[in-house]
């Protein structure tokens, strides 16, 4: 098959991992920096083009989109969907995953267990916002951020205040969440293929510090899951629309929650974690559904 990566990076750890995988099983890949397409938007036969040629078809596309190219990274990808090519993510799964907001509304609906999430843009709703998610310490993050950045722990009600009024100043998108005490600072990624969880890792943050994000100097290794946290995991990504997804749960006094939903779940630490080869099984299920075209079902 001829396969396409979507990425800005050639020397990242996933991309150099996925292409690796890919040709070792017989496929041509190409890396592809999203920016540095454009497209050629009609009704008889839509393409794309890049530095200054027209693209060959592609059999499939593996999304490795950015949080910061959300939005145009997302539209190459319907370019490449409208044109036949099968995507191991839609891109209306991956949009519907990266706004915080919307996946916790769309997990809420679904049942799937969560922290306690409060959502407002007016210093007046604060004093009640604060209640509403238990009190302090609480956790408050940018709807925007990722990989930890932008997630403050207010430990007292006057610090939860001022960071929350800051930041209605400087009119961010918040949301503020209970605090998992029990969860120590660690919390467990599952990363799903399809319809199963194939490799799981606890991540724990350093001392002193609550976010577990390895870019924070996290520290992680294998673990093994409950049959409800894998149900929980399975549940989220489909919630999303995603085949694959990287799964952040705590584990609380009332069962497994979902932090976040990763569209673009970094291979370097869950494969060194556990051993597993994961880019192998991600090209194994493109060649098993490739020939399948890309949709998915809109969940709001």
């Amino acid at each position: 098959m001829k396969i396409a990566i979507l990425s800005r990076n050639a020397s990242l750890y996933s991309t150099r991992r996925l292409q690796e995988a890919a040709e070792v099983r017989g496929h041509e890949v190409t890396i592809i920096d999203a920016l540095k397409c454009y497209m050629n938007i009609n009704d008889n036969k839509p393409s794309i083009h890049y530095r200054g040629r027209e693209l060959d078809q592609f059999d499939a596309v593996i999304p490795r989109i950015g949080a910061t190219i959300t939005f145009y990274g997302t539209a190459v990808l319907r370019q490449f969907e409208m044109m036949g090519c099968y995507s191991l993510n839609h891109s209306a799964a991956i949009s519907r995953s990266r706004d915080k907001l919307r996946s916790l509304q769309l997990l809420s609906g679904q049942g799937v267990g969560m922290p306690i999430t409060g959502f407002a843009c007016k210093p007046d709703d604060v004093p009640d916002l604060i209640d509403m998610v238990g009190g302090a310490p609480l956790v408050i993050k940018l709807l925007e951020g990722t990989q930890g950045i932008g997630v403050v722990l207010a430990e007292t009600r006057k610090a939860a205040e001022s960071v929350l009024e800051a930041f209605m100043g400087l009119k961010a998108n918040i949301m503020v969440q209970e605090f998992i005490e029990e969860a120590n600072g660690a919390d467990i990624r599952c990363f799903v293929l399809g319809d199963k969880v194939i490799a799981a890792m606890k991540r724990q943050a350093r001392e002193g510090e609550f976010r577990s994000n390895l870019h924070r100097g996290g520290e992680a290794q294998l673990i093994r899951i409950t049959p409800e946290e894998r149900k929980t995991a399975i549940a989220s990504a489909r919630a999303m629309g995603l085949n694959v997804a990287g799964v952040d749960l705590l584990r609380s006094k009332r069962g497994p929650l979902v932090m976040e939903v990763n569209s673009s779940p970094g291979l370097e630490g869950i494969e060194q974690a556990t051993g597993k080869d994961v880019a192998e099984l991600m090209i194994q299920y493109i060649e098993k559904h490739a020939h399948k075209k890309s949709k998915t079902r809109e969940r709001g």
